[in-house]
C-alpha cells in the first residue's frame, strides 16, 4: 500500500498526450508519462484494502501493492525488481495493456482506480534510464536444447525464462524481425520497436539465439498471413535437433466478411495494412504500399485492431475515417457494483478515435459495391440482438461511399499448417489443444512439443501471452530436468 490516507487526499492523474495536430505528423509514441512526483502521488493512492484484487485482475499476477508502495517511498530500484519478478517485459504492458488490474482495483468500486499502468510505465522507463535492466545469463548450462517457434511476447517470455534456467534456446521467426504481432501488428505510435530491440539484445547476451526469416512448416496456399520468410524448416527437423519444442505463434488467421462484392479491389484485412507501415517506419522500401491517402476509409471492427487502423489511416491523410461495430453502443459508465472487479463493458474511446473518426454501432455490412472491379462503397443495415442472433432493423438500410475498407473483426486461430506439421491436436476453435495444469501443462499430444500464447488460447492480450510463455517455460524446464525452480 502507499499512504494510509492517500486515496482520500489525492486524485487520479492520467498520462498526457501530445496535441493531435502534432502527433498526426509522425509515427512516434506521443504519450506523456508521469514524472517522479506524479508517480509517487499515484503510488500514495494505493489503499490498505486487505485483499488486493488487482493482483488477480492482472494475468501475470503483478505484485501491484508492493511496487506502488516502493514508488511512493522513492525506492525505484526495488520497484523494478518486484515488477520483473512477475513480468519479463513491463515496457510492453505499460504501453499497450488495457489494464484489467485497474478495473479490479478496490478504489474503483466508487472512485477512480489507482493509475497502476502509468506507475508500471514509469518504473520500467526509469529502470532503463538508470541502467538497472541488465542481462542475467545462467550460471550453469544444462546441455538441453529448446526450440521456440514464434517470437511474439509469449515466445520471448518463454525463451528468456528457459535461457535463464540454463538451456540453449533458439527462437524461430518467419518474419524478418523479432517481435511477432508486437512488431508488425501494433503501430509504432502505440509502441516504438526500439523497446523490442533492446530486449532482444538483452536476451542475446543471455544466450538466446534468434533465427528470423525462417518459416516452420508451410503457409496455406493463398494465405494473407504476413510472411517474409527466406527459408523453411520442417517439424521433423526441429523434433530431431531439439530436446523440446514450444509453439508460440500468434492467432493470425483474420476473420473474413463473405458478403457479395468481397472480391472487389480495395477491401483488405487489417493485417495486410498495418505491417506494411511498420516496415516502412523501420526503413524498408515497399513497392505498392497499401495506403489511405486521400481515401474514404471504413474500418469494420470496433476493437483495438480497428482503432489501430483508424490511427494509421489518419496519419496517411485519409479524407474521412468511419469505424463500424456490429454490437450496440455500450454505456459510457459501467455499473460498478454489478461488474467489479471484472472487466467492464463500457464505451472506450482510444487516442486514435480522438484524432478523427466517426463511429457507427449496431451496424452490419450487407454488400460491397463497386465499378470496374474497384470498391466504391458498401450497403449496410442496423441490427439488434434478439433470441441469440442479430436481426435486421427494417428501414435502416444505408449506403456509404468508400475507397478503402479494412477488415478488423478479430482473428479465428493460429496458422493451422504449423499445428498440422507437428501433428498437434486442435480444439474446436482450431487452436493447439493443451491444458494449463500445474504439472504437465502446455504439453500437446505430441511428445516433447508444447504450445502457449495465442497458439493455445486464441487471440488475446499481450499480458496473457507473457503469462502463458512464463508458465510454459516452467513446464518445459520440468519436462527436461524433472523439476523446475522457474516461477509460475
Amino acid at each position: 500500500m502507499g499512504k494510509v490516507t492517500g486515496f482520500m487526499e489525492y486524485e487520479r492523474i492520467e498520462e498526457g498526450y501530445a496535441p493531435v495536430p502534432d502527433r498526426l505528423k509522425h509515427y512516434k509514441e506521443f504519450v506523456v508519462g508521469l514524472d517522479d512526483a506524479q508517480a509517487k502521488v499515484q503510488g500514495a493512492r494505493c489503499m490498505d484494502c486487505g485483499t488486493p484484487f488487482c493482483n488477480n485482475g492482472c494475468p501475470v499476477n503483478n505484485i501491484i501493492p508492493d511496487f506502488n508502495d516502493l514508488v511512493y517511498q522513492g525506492d525505484w530500484k526495488n520497484a523494478i525488481t518486484v515488477l520483473h519478478s512477475t513480468n519479463n517485459f513491463p515496457e510492453f504492458t505499460g504501453r499497450i495493456c488495457p489494464a484489467p488490474c485497474e478495473a479490479a482495483c478496490v478504489l474503483n468500486v466508487n472512485d477512480d482506480p489507482v493509475g497502476i499502468k502509468s506507475i508500471e510505465h514509469a518504473i520500467i522507463d526509469r529502470a532503463w534510464a538508470e541502467g538497472w535492466v541488465a542481462p542475467q545469463p545462467a550460471k550453469h548450462k544444462t546441455g538441453k536444447k529448446v526450440a521456440v517457434v514464434g517470437s511474439g511476447p509469449a515466445g520471448m517470455a518463454a525463451a528468456q525464462q528457459l535461457a535463464r534456467a540454463g538451456h540453449d534456446v533458439t527462437v524461430f521467426e518467419k518474419n524478418d524481425r523479432v517481435g511477432g504481432l508486437l512488431r508488425y501488428g501494433i503501430p509504432d505510435f502505440k509502441m516504438e520497436k526500439s523497446h523490442i530491440d533492446r530486449r532482444v539484445e538483452q536476451m542475446q547476451a543471455e544466450g538466446v539465439v534468434f533465427r528470423t526469416g525462417v518459416l516452420v512448416g508451410a503457409l496455406p496456399e493463398g494465405s494473407k498471413v504476413t510472411n517474409w520468410a527466406k527459408e523453411t524448416v520442417s517439424a521433423e527437423q526441429l523434433k530431431a535437433e531439439f530436446d523440446a519444442v514450444l509453439l508460440t505463434g500468434g492467432a493470425e488467421q483474420s476473420r473474413d466478411l463473405p458478403v457479395p462484392g468481397r472480391e472487389l479491389d480495395g477491401i483488405h484485412f487489417a493485417m495486410e495494412f498495418l505491417p506494411q507501415q511498420n516496415k516502412v517506419n523501420a526503413g524498408d522500401k515497399l513497392k505498392g504500399q497499401l495506403r489511405a491517402d486521400g481515401k474514404k476509409v471504413i474500418v469494420i471492427g470496433g476493437g483495438d485492431t480497428g482503432s489501430d487502423c483508424v490511427g494509421t489511416s489518419n496519419r496517411h491523410g485519409a479524407t474521412s475515417v468511419t469505424q463500424f461495430e456490429v454490437m450496440p453502443q455500450p454505456p459510457e459508465q459501467e455499473n460498478k457494483p454489478l461488474v467489479w472487479p471484472y472487466w467492464p463493458l463500457k464505451l472506450r474511446t482510444s487516442s486514435s478515435h480522438e484524432e478523427g473518426c466517426a463511429r457507427e454501432f449496431a451496424i452490419s455490412t450487407k454488400e460491397f459495391v463497386g465499378k470496374n472491379g474497384k470498391l466504391t462503397g458498401l450497403k449496410t443495415v442496423h441490427v439488434e440482438f434478439k433470441d441469440g442472433k442479430f436481426v435486421e432493423v427494417p428501414g435502416t438500410e444505408k449506403e456509404y461511399k468508400a475507397d478503402l475498407v479494412l477488415l478488423a473483426m478479430g482473428f479465428t486461430n493460429p496458422v493451422a499448417t504449423v499445428l498440422e506439421a507437428f501433428g498437434v491436436d486442435k480444439d474446436a476453435r482450431g487452436n493447439a489443444k493443451a491444458t494449463t495444469d500445474f504439472t504437465g501443462g502446455y504439453a500437446t499430444n505430441v511428445p516433447k512439443v508444447f504450445a502457449a500464447g495465442d497458439m493455445r488460447r486464441g487471440q488475446s492480450l499481450v499480458v496473457w501471452a507473457i503469462r502463458e510463455g512464463r508458465q510454459a517455460a516452467r513446464s518445459v524446464d520440468e519436462f527436461l530436468m524433472g523439476y523446475s525452480d522457474l516461477p509460475r
